[in-house]
């Protein structure tokens, strides 16, 4: 084993860690309500909320790691449901805590906002992002055990739903060096739609994970029936490695660009490279967090390299007296980004709590940020001239399209679009509109029809619109039902081109894609997300972006009313129960009348709607470069590998 993955002495100093003890832990309030509003707690009970349980926990043993005291965290899928988190951290406590008069391990477990993390304890670093962390996933499991080891002694207890099944035990010894924390639950059933784990997801944040701490190694174990396979992620090179890894496939400008540094308290991680691509691709971390709606670490480190690369450009004569500096979007253009940073009390805001909203750490960033690019830039002009080349470029395409299309993107009134099929509502309150975009004409005028018109608005589109992923800018621009969404939407568009993206404009609170049940229209859904995901990513990580469920059937019986069935599982469960009766299958949209349309899909009382979230920003800009790109190999062995994952329609 390396000697930076020993680990750590237990002489800590008193800078990173004081005293971790049963006292450590404090208390805020009693646990309540989790399982009656467990969304409040890990988002959803969706596959989301049920993989969210594994990571509660391994961001605790992550915390131990911070704090220097664990170097290895396995993660095993039993075959029977279950989930298994060992670490070789020190162990939570098992004295008795003072405040509560329980051992301290029974109060993690047992009592919401309790664990080292609070107050003065054990962390000065710490990653969770609710910080309810254990307790919460002892609430949604049907039972969990932990096991801990300290002191030559290995301790068990038992929770069943949230309730103790017995006092903390001695159960066994083991060696004195020895120490950690094995944690194993079984999800409850009544609680997640789905209790089998999705084993990609759990890699793909396993493995970001590995490369925000390279001196610890996380093991993946799947033993599930046909999944079978052990994974180790353990990434030396960190999120240099991240960086090139995100580029893979693509044509690299410049090396990756690297600089770690602190101050004030607040450390801030920084790599960089720039590819032959007309996009960036920015990723921001605080404390371990992907923080998806960016906040002021990114804002410090985009408003300080724009700075710095239109003084160089200055400096070496490429921009004139004369010449408008360059735009933040301009000398981003080909970048590839991981800012970490660790701050020892993030404040986080926003639609999904992932913003981060610390003033001091954007104004760390931007000091940061400015001294190390002029360390690197003046010893490395090549690699300068070539960002600077990456600058000019977005540049001149930016300038070409203002000059071809001078009101491409010109603010429009709130009633007109591009092409005129846009059916506005009433209503001038963003908050309370809605804009449904409706495949095809016919049921487009459905849905004129059907719609509430005081704050549903109606945007037909015409087939599918372009893959942005492979087409150049000037067509993105120049595609009609682009246009008609950039200017209906009244957000604006990227940076430069005559009205910058500002979230604060958008017209509507929610963008609802409406298209068929079949794979046509998820084709179209697809395309509509990798616009929205490559070049308004803000729709997408503050919550605006819908996706409609319109039902599949709707079977009336002899006796009693009809209903609307909105998968075959759903078919299949009503047959159970009812025979005799008349099964309609909608093939699209424009099947159903007005009052159906209504009734099953726009009236807000009855219909349902998928909300659109980024959790992983490795994985979504890995798959979308996979399966909406030109490289063929990749796409063909992802559909090889996940064929067993298709619904196919028949």
């Amino acid at each position: 084993m390396p000697a930076e993955m020993e680990k750590c002495e237990k002489n800590m100093s008193a800078e990173v860690t004081k005293k971790y003890d049963a006292n450590s832990i404090s208390i805020l309030e009693g646990l309540e309500a989790v399982r009656k509003r467990p969304g409040m707690y890990i988002g959803s009970v969706s596959t989301k909320g049920l993989n969210h349980l594994i990571y509660e926990i391994v961001d605790n043993s992550v915390d131990e790691h911070l704090a220097g005291y664990c170097n290895e965290i396995t993660v095993t899928l039993e075959k029977d449901g279950t989930a298994i988190i060992k670490d070789n951290g020190r162990g939570i406590p098992v004295g008795i805590n003072e405040k509560a008069g329980i051992p301290a391990v029974e109060v993690v477990f047992t009592i919401l906002h309790a664990g080292g993390k609070f107050g003065d304890g054990g962390y000065k670093i710490s990653g969770g992002l609710h910080g309810v962390g254990a307790s919460v996933v002892n609430a949604l499991s049907e039972w969990l055990e932990v096991n801990i080891r300290v002191d030559g002694k290995v301790y068990n207890q038992r929770y069943e739903r949230g309730k103790v099944m017995y006092p903390l035990k001695e159960v066994g010894t083991c060696r004195k060096n020895d120490t950690g924390t094995t944690v194993q639950f079984k999800p409850d059933a009544e609680i997640f739609e789905k209790t089998y784990f999705k084993a990609d997801a759990i890699k793909s944040r396993l493995h970001e994970t590995a490369y925000l701490n390279p001196n610890l190694k996380i093991v993946f174990i799947n033993k599930r029936f046909s999944e079978e396979e052990t994974v180790e992620f353990h990434e030396p090179d960190g999120i240099k490695e991240y960086v090139k890894d995100l580029n893979n496939g693509k044509d690299a400008l410049t090396d990756v660009i690297y600089f770690k540094r602190e101050r004030d308290g607040i450390e801030i991680e920084t790599a960089f490279q720039f590819v032959d691509e007309f996009q960036e691709n920015i990723l921001g971390f605080c404390n371990n967090i992907y923080t998806q709606e960016g906040g002021t670490h990114l804002t410090g480190f985009k408003t300080k390299f724009t700075t710095v690369i239109n003084q160089y450009a200055r400096e070496l004569g490429i921009l004139k007296d004369k010449d408008n500096n360059f735009t933040g979007s301009d000398v981003r253009n080909g970048m590839t980004a991981v800012i970490a940073i660790k701050h020892p009390d993030p404040r986080f805001e926003g639609q999904t709590k992932t913003k981060l909203d610390n003033p001091d750490a954007g104004k760390v960033a931007g000091e940061l940020t400015g001294e190390e690019l002029v360390l690197y830039f003046d010893k490395n002009l090549e690699t300068l001239k070539q960002v600077i080349a990456c600058a000019e470029k977005s540049a001149k395409i930016r300038k070409a399209e203002e000059k071809a299309k001078t009101n491409l993107l010109v603010k429009q009134k709130f009633s007109i679009d591009s092409n005129g099929k846009l059916a506005t509502c009433e209503s001038r309150k963003p908050e309370e509109c809605e804009v449904f975009i409706v495949e095809g004409d016919s049921a487009g005028g459905s849905a004129k029809m059907a719609r509430n018109r005081k704050t549903q608005a109606i945007m037909p589109i015409r087939g599918k619109i372009l893959n942005v992923e492979k087409a150049s800018m000037d067509k993105v621009l120049a595609n009609a039902e682009i246009k008609t969404m950039i200017n209906a939407f009244g957000c604006g568009f990227s940076e430069g081109y005559g009205n910058d993206f500002d979230i604060s404009k958008l017209r509507y609170n929610k963008i609802i894609i409406m298209t068929d049940a079949d794979v046509d229209g998820a084709h179209i859904d697809t395309l509509l997300l990798t616009f929205f995901y490559r070049f308004m990513p803000e729709l997408i990580t503050h919550g605006h972006v819908y996706i409609a469920m319109p039902p599949l059937y709707k079977v009336v019986p002899k006796k009693g009313e009809g209903e609307y069935l909105y998968d075959d599982k759903a078919l299949e469960k009503y047959r159970k129960t009812h025979t005799g009766f008349t099964l309609q299958r909608y093939k699209g949209l424009g099947e159903m009348d007005a009052d159906q349309l209504w009734e099953t899909t726009l009236n807000p009382e009855t219909r349902i709607l998928k909300q659109v979230e980024i959790e992983d920003g490795f994985m979504a800009s890995e798959v979308t470069s996979m399966l909406m790109g030109n490289d063929v190999p990749p796409r063909r062995k992802f559909i090889h590998d996940h064929a067993h994952d298709a619904e196919i329609d028949v």
